[in-house]
């Protein structure tokens, strides 16, 4: 009987505190970004022809940089 009662307190309240967290601005607005790298050779940046070290992907390089890879092609990062 005991621990039904504390059950009955610590289940919802596990709740709301799951439901707080889910709202959290950072949660709710967050950047996905996939955890894969491409292997580019090199990228470049606005206006600029001087070849950077590439980011993994787009989702972690500035943007308006070009990723630029091995097989002669590129991917923009808008």
């Amino acid at each position: 009987m005991a621990a039904t009662n504390k059950l009955s307190v610590i289940l919802p309240l596990l709740v709301i505190a799951a439901t707080l967290v889910a709202l959290q601005p950072e949660n709710v607005a967050g950047k996905v970004c996939p955890q894969l790298c491409l292997g580019a050779e090199y990228m470049t940046c606005g206006s600029s022809d001087e070849r950077l070290n590439p980011s993994c992907n787009c989702c972690l390089a500035p943007q308006g940089c070009t990723l630029y890879f091995s097989d002669g092609t590129s991917q923009y990062c808008a």
